[in-house]
């Protein structure tokens, strides 16, 4: 499960389509509707809140906005009523990490996305999220090499 703390713009089609699906699996587990992915760390910032299903709905609505306006049709009635407004702080330095994770992907995928991505110095985040100081966010699970190095 990858639910980006970066602008869903920056996606491509496959990621987009993806981050809705696995928001809306997110949205289940919030409910209590799944047995699994009930501990996975990206759901962290959004337990973390003081009304989770209302953060997880504010985060679903951006991404079906972000694809229709690429004409996509994703179910906006699958999202949940309650919208939190409250805004999420997210690290500067998950927003980097998550870019050149999404650069990673994109470079294989989809190189005119991959360039344009390249092309934004500082992205912006995920309209629920805002920008605060720091590194990498303690929930993240950096894959490391054999020599203990980050990836």
């Amino acid at each position: 499960m990858r639910l980006w703390s970066l602008h869903p713009r920056y996606l491509d089609r496959a990621g987009l389509v993806a981050l809705w699906r696995e928001a809306l699996l997110a949205q289940a587990v919030l409910r209590g509707g799944t047995r699994g992915y009930r501990f996975h760390p990206q759901l962290v910032r959004f337990r973390n809140q003081p009304d989770p299903e209302a953060a997880i709905a504010a985060y679903l609505e951006a991404v079906c906005r972000e694809a229709a306006g690429r004409g996509y049709r994703f179910a906006a009635i699958k999202i949940g009523r309650r919208r939190s407004k409250r805004p999420i702080p997210v690290t500067r330095g998950q927003l980097r990490y998550e870019r050149t994770h999404l650069l990673k992907k994109l470079l294989v995928r989809d190189p005119l996305a991959c360039k344009t991505l390249t092309a934004v110095g500082e992205p912006e985040p995920h309209p629920l999220f805002t920008i605060v100081e720091g590194g990498v966010e303690r929930w993240e699970q950096i894959p490391e090499n054999r020599n203990g190095k980050v990836l």
